[in-house]
């Protein structure tokens, strides 16, 4: 047996004719990582967040293992691309829109009408569709947007800001106003509970926040649990709901041991970036790396890579940066960080760097990696298996 060859020398051998900066997905990690959220739902179908991955190729193989069942995009625009593509007949928009070209040509493509389900959180929602899409069209399907931040007093929330839906009453009336309402289907309902799935409960070197998180989820958890029932059994009276969806691939397990939920969605899961480094109950493996080769030595224990500056979204600070992966041992400097144009990296293995080797990286978040790369380089083993292009390859940005 041929003994495994060490995971940045595998890397190098099979982007060997390949000219950094460029990205790869390594499959094997990739396929990993798919079958242990599958494990982690224990049963409940897993709706594809497409933000987090944003390559169509990697869409289709992540739908093909049993488990998955239906995307979950960000943009209406993008869920009538991926569904004119053919890649999936159940596709949910996790976020309202109001993008009146593609309101209009949902309402002017019967089977897309009647594929994609729409999010709406108030009445406003439905009106823009009627003032945009008209009233003589195909039922448009739509679902109810709950807020599913935690509220333990008055003046603090804890969570994203999304719905002005919170509790039964206010998801019961609008539910009334849907069902009231000639033009709309209301398929389903979605709770996102951004404070336990987005949240790491073990940050490095933070063991005290790790412990307040840990509290805070706890808590969150079992409010939500309770209220989310209270939704579900409030709408059920009104409408025949085809999905509650909930969850994260950071939430997995506590929304699938509510009996109200019926699927969970999870897409950085897949991935791996190093904001997820920060769980106690799972690790997802780094799937999706980039290279950048080194062009500068300007002498002891540092070298300096070309670009790099790819800061993810969110609250700035040191997290967001992305994470010099390989070869181990190095790190940003503090004084330069990670630069638009140049970045510098740090530490023992930096002296044995030379003009034009690699240096891996990993990105903080999932998806946001593919708005810089027009192309995945698909790895298998020490190979390069194919090359794919991400939704910026084919020329597609949807926000």
């Amino acid at each position: 047996m041929l003994k495994a060859l060490p995971e940045s020398r595998r890397l190098d051998t099979a982007t060997r004719e390949l000219d950094p900066p460029f990205a790869v997905a390594d499959l094997a990690a990739f396929h990993r990582n798919a079958a242990d959220l599958v494990r982690r739902a224990a049963g409940r179908p897993v709706r594809v967040a497409t933000k987090s991955v944003r390559c169509r190729e990697l869409l289709r193989r992540t739908l093909k293992t049993p488990g998955f069942a239906g995307l979950m995009c960000y943009s209406l625009a993008e869920a009538l691309w991926l569904h004119g593509d053919g890649l999936s007949e159940d596709v949910l928009v996790a976020y309202p829109t109001a993008d009146r070209a593609a309101l209009r040509e949902l309402a002017a493509r019967p089977a897309a009408a009647a594929a994609i389900t729409i999010m709406v959180d108030s009445v406003e929602h439905l009106d823009l569709v009627d003032a945009t899409a008209g009233t003589r069209r195909p039922d448009i399907r739509v679902c109810l947007d709950v807020d599913a931040s935690w509220r333990p007093l008055p003046a603090l929330h804890v969570g994203t800001r999304r719905s002005p839906v919170h509790t039964a009453e206010d998801a019961r009336r609008l539910a009334e106003a849907i069902v009231r309402r000639a033009g709309f289907r209301l398929a389903g309902l979605m709770a996102y509970e951004g404070q336990i799935a987005g949240v790491g409960d073990a940050p490095p070197g933070n063991p005290l926040r790790g412990a307040g998180v840990r509290w805070m989820r706890r808590r969150s958890a079992a409010e939500l649990a309770g209220r989310r029932a209270e939704i579900v059994t409030a709408i059920r009276e009104l409408a025949e709901l085809e999905f509650v969806n909930g969850g994260g691939t950071g939430s997995i397990e506590t929304t699938t041991a509510e009996s109200a939920v019926t699927e969970v969605a999870a897409g950085s899961g897949l991935v791996g970036p190093t904001l997820f480094d920060a769980y106690r109950s799972f690790r997802p493996e780094p799937a999706l790396l980039f290279a950048l080769p080194v062009v500068h030595r300007p002498g002891g224990r540092v070298a300096t890579v070309f670009g790099g500056g790819y800061i993810a979204s969110g609250p700035v600070g040191a997290d967001r940066a992305p994470t010099p992966y390989l070869p181990a041992g190095l790190k940003l400097t503090a004084v330069e960080g990670a630069g638009e144009v140049q970045t510098p990296v740090a530490g023992p293995a930096a002296r044995r760097l030379r003009l034009g080797d690699r240096v891996w990286f990993r990105h903080a978040k999932a998806g946001e990696l593919a708005e810089r790369f027009n192309e995945y380089h698909l790895v298998e083993g020490d190979r390069v298996a194919d090359s794919v292009p991400t939704y910026r390859g084919e020329g597609r940005s949807f926000g």
